[in-house]
């Protein structure tokens, strides 16, 4: 009888040694994901702003931006004024995009949710429009940041629209997915009445940043987009146990502790800000917000606490290649970065549909 009980605890404790086995070589390769996506980024970085016009190697370029003061004249005021605003911006607007839908997917339980996909980053585009067509102010108070507020605001109503109306009873992910749709569409016709209506100098200017462009980016667009990043990050970070948790179903997060209601409107206002900023810098960037986070995932899983710098490495990868591919196709022209993620964005949008119809998320 000691015998067998001792076979048994024997046994249990092996099983034990090898669920630590496993658990520590699972965090090894996890932090090895991380490490690998952060590694191709800075080399990412390296060759948007090694790519252009003038072209310098990588080798130029790393003693550029890490001993400025031996670069010559012309390499310094090309890396430094020109060619990095546009590669760190890239970054910045590309982790944002794809944090912001990380943590929509999350909150709304929906595969297919993101500031583009459920009209938010649409919004966006016409608060913006609003103030570059007819100088109208939503906050008469900040008048000396008229595009980005107005922006943030409009992004912030839709996106409290959505989530008073994902609270309603009945309301599914797929009734959440055709919201969106609705609202990309009305906010795109709103959009299209201004550019019917505005002046050539302000038509050229709403045409801009629909179709997305990096090339207009400078130091002090970059700095606030990194403020309201790294601003946004240490909150998702605290809250990553009760965002893991949520993705158990609603009954069960909160029969662990969280409160479910404060924790979706307190992320949906966090994810209305990182989309709107980018949004008003840079323009209309889709699908960066649904395809971050689906790599992000299926390379680490959804356990917030790894889940949430993949995310925003993998996003600041795709944009930042993204970028170096816009300089790369038409020699001397750079293309909007907007289009290319578009035609990069949609197959994957289909390909998650389609995957959907055979398995629930």
């Amino acid at each position: 009888m000691e015998g067998a009980l001792a076979g048994t605890g024997g046994g249990r404790s092996a099983a034990a040694t090898d669920g630590a086995g496993r658990y520590r070589a699972l965090g090894r390769r996890r932090v090895a994901v991380i490490g690998g996506l952060a590694a191709l980024l800075v080399f990412s970085v390296m060759l948007d702003v090694a790519v252009g016009p003038a072209g310098f190697g990588l080798g130029e370029v790393a003693g550029a931006i890490f001993a400025p003061s031996q670069a010559s004249d012309q390499l310094h005021v090309v890396v430094w004024q020109i060619r990095l605003p546009v590669a760190v911006m890239a970054v910045m607007v590309g982790a944002a995009l794809s944090v912001a839908g990380a943590q929509m997917q999350t909150i709304l339980a929906n595969p297919l949710a993101s500031p583009f996909t459920l009209g938010i980053s649409a919004a966006a585009g016409f608060g913006a429009a609003l103030a570059l067509v007819f100088g109208v102010a939503l906050v008469p108070a900040a008048i000396d940041f008229v595009v980005p507020m107005n922006a943030f605001v409009a992004a912030m109503a839709t996106a409290l629209f959505i989530h008073g109306f994902s609270r309603m009873r009945g309301v599914t992910s797929e009734t959440i997915v055709l919201l969106g749709i609705a609202l990309v569409f009305t906010f795109n016709a709103a959009l299209a009445l201004l550019q019917y209506l505005a002046t050539e100098q302000a038509l050229g200017a709403v045409v801009f940043w629909t179709m997305g462009s990096l090339t207009k980016a400078t130091w002090a667009k970059v700095g606030v987009t990194a403020l309201i990043l790294f601003a946004c990050l240490p909150v998702f970070a605290r809250q990553a146990w009760a965002l893991t948790a949520l993705r158990l179903g609603d009954e069960k997060a909160a029969s662990l502790g969280v409160d479910v209601g404060a924790l979706r409107l307190r992320t949906m206002l966090l994810v209305s800000l990182l989309a709107a900023i980018p949004v008003a810098f840079v323009g209309t960037i889709g699908f960066i917000g649904l395809v971050g986070p689906h790599i992000a995932r299926m390379l680490v899983g959804e356990d917030q606490r790894v889940f949430l710098p993949a995310s925003a490495l993998a996003g600041a990868l795709i944009l930042s290649a993204t970028s170096v591919v816009s300089k790369s196709l038409v020699p001397g022209i750079v293309l909007p970065i907007g289009i290319i993620t578009s035609l990069v964005g949609v197959p994957f949008f289909f390909s998650l549909i389609f995957a959907n119809r055979k398995r629930a998320w």
